[in-house]
């Protein structure tokens, strides 16, 4: 991953390839942000009219590349757009940053090193241009990390048959932070926090974007007990002869159609001093096809997107090990390929979950709810502080909410507020959504505890009422769904890529530091 530094060198006098300062968008043209002093000096402080006179704005995300005036080391200043100046005193919030130096690493792809110098005025900033520049940097290079090869393919041919990039040169290879302080302590938890994040992100974009003929869900669990072992995490595999023997009929009837048998994977992070214990439930849909009930042509060409939920669960988990987080941490990563053949559920089967309710399927398209239920249900029985599942769950709430915020839905109205206020923080948009009890009864079944589809009009909140059904009496739970935000199929922005996104990492991150404090709204 890209090297990350904090310098205390000048702007004019740090050697790279380029220098990044930030521009904003004042009332009569382009206005030059704080940090930028002496490259503006170099430009004999007329920098902001020759923006404008290369047609820059200020406007978000724009970036505007120039050859250096004399002075300058870096030969290239590139200024990136901060959008509006700000009040007075309130300076650029985290998530401006964040998507400035994104755009600005993506604009650098190929370059040796960046000499960031944006209006870094204190941690919080130096962390925001951290992790935007990080985030902008990446890109997909990589099929499935521990082999995973098929039809005899060495790991590397398969690596290579997967790369979906050629025509990258390669990510930005070295950040340079203008402005940090390498020797004080809080700068520098910064930045190893944001590397560690940013490298488990990236982790969970890998995972999504790896096609899914070298990701099934085996390959998937065996991915999570290697960095298990690299990270002194502990797993637990379930095979489908365990998941048999345990009673998962969500994720076997799920799975049962695909030659790729399903998997449930614990993987667990504790701390001798933790306060807290939470469970998070990933849904790890590996391929969808919509099973029996075949997704249209137009519907079906992405769908090895929809394990993202497991994907950040998983990078979740990690994360906090690598940082240490004062948390009982458990994922649970419900994996299956939904496949359609002879051996597949149908519409009208009934299903035995795990715990013993019997589910109607009426449609086996609203298929990770059922792999959801199965992996709640289960991990409701260790008794956390609270679950919270995360998933690529319905099409109605992208229809809802759009392409970049992910719903959230819970059993208590506090939670749920946290949880919108901790995504905030951490600079995902997303929504509080309710879980109307009028549509509960559109899932009764005459066959049946309850079926897997109700009312057609409101489908999101359907599925959490739902997923509501199987979270045990007295635990606090939350329901992200992330359909929208979580694979990017129009061009890259800010620091989001095209492709999988790693969405909800850095809020469920950020929920276990939360939690770390004795936290949990």
């Amino acid at each position: 991953m890209t090297a990350l530094t904090l310098s205390t060198s000048s702007a004019a006098a740090l050697r790279a390839d380029a220098v990044v300062v930030g521009v904003a968008k004042g009332a009569k043209g382009p206005v030059v942000a704080t940090g930028a002093e002496a490259v503006d000096k170099a430009f004999g402080g007329k920098l902001a009219d020759v923006l404008e006179t290369l047609g820059a704005t200020g406007a978000e995300g724009e970036v505007t590349k120039l050859p250096a005036a004399s002075g300058l080391k870096a030969p290239v200043v590139l200024a990136v757009g901060l959008g509006d100046v700000p009040a007075k005193d309130d300076g650029y919030d985290a998530e401006t940053l964040r998507r400035a130096a994104g755009a600005a690493s993506r604009a650098l792809s190929g370059s040796k090193k960046g000499a960031f110098a944006l209006p870094i005025e204190d941690v919080a900033g130096a962390a925001a241009v951290a992790e935007g520049a990080l985030l902008g940097a990446y890109t997909y290079d990589k099929g499935i990390g521990n082999g995973g090869a098929k039809d005899g393919k060495s790991a590397k041919s398969a690596k290579n048959a997967a790369n979906t990039d050629k025509k990258n040169n390669g990510p930005l290879a070295e950040v340079a932070l203008v402005g940090g302080k390498p020797r004080d302590k809080a700068y520098k938890a910064a930045v190893e926090r944001a590397t560690a994040l940013v490298e488990e992100i990236n982790r969970a974009r890998d995972l999504i974007n790896t096609p899914s003929n070298l990701l099934n869900p085996a390959d998937f669990a065996a991915e999570a007990v290697a960095a298990a072992k690299e990270h002194g995490l502990k797993t637990e595999v379930l095979d489908e002869k365990a998941l048999k023997k345990g009673g998962y009929g969500g994720i076997l009837g799920v799975g049962q159609g695909s030659d790729a048998p399903p998997r449930l994977v614990r993987i667990a992070y504790t701390h001798p001093k933790a306060e807290k214990t939470l469970a998070l439930v990933g849904k790890g849909i590996t391929y969808d096809s919509g099973g029996i009930s075949l997704k249209p042509a137009g519907h079906n060409e992405t769908m090895k997107c929809d394990m993202s939920g497991a994907a950040a669960v998983f990078a979740t988990v990690v994360a906090a090990a690598r940082l240490g987080l004062r948390v009982n941490l458990t994922g649970w990563l419900a994996l299956a390929e939904n496949m359609p053949s002879g051996s597949a559920t149908r519409p009208g089967d009934v299903l035995s979950m795990y715990g013993g309710k019997t589910v109607e399927v009426l449609n086996t398209d609203a298929e990770g709810r059922l792999v959801l239920a199965d992996a709640i249900t289960r991990a409701g029985e260790e008794k956390p502080d609270a679950i919270v599942d995360v998933a690529t769950l319905t099409g109605a709430m992208v229809l809802a909410l759009g392409n970049r915020t992910f719903g959230i839905m819970t059993n208590d109205e506090a939670f749920r507020t946290s949880l919108h206020e901790i995504a905030e923080e951490a600079g995902e948009q997303s929504w509080p959504m309710p879980l109307p009890t009028h549509l509960r009864k559109g899932i009764d079944s005459p066959v049946a505890d309850l079926a897997n589809m109700g009312e057609r009009m409101g489908g999101g909140l359907v599925a959490g009422i739902f997923l509501k059904e199987f979270v045990a009496d007295g635990i606090t739970w939350g329901h992200l769904d992330i359909a929208g935000p979580a694979f990017n199929e129009s061009g890259p922005f800010g620091y989001t890529p095209k492709g999988g996104t790693g969405a909800a990492v850095r809020t469920l991150v950020r929920l276990a530091e939360r939690a770390a404090d004795g936290d949990l709204g």
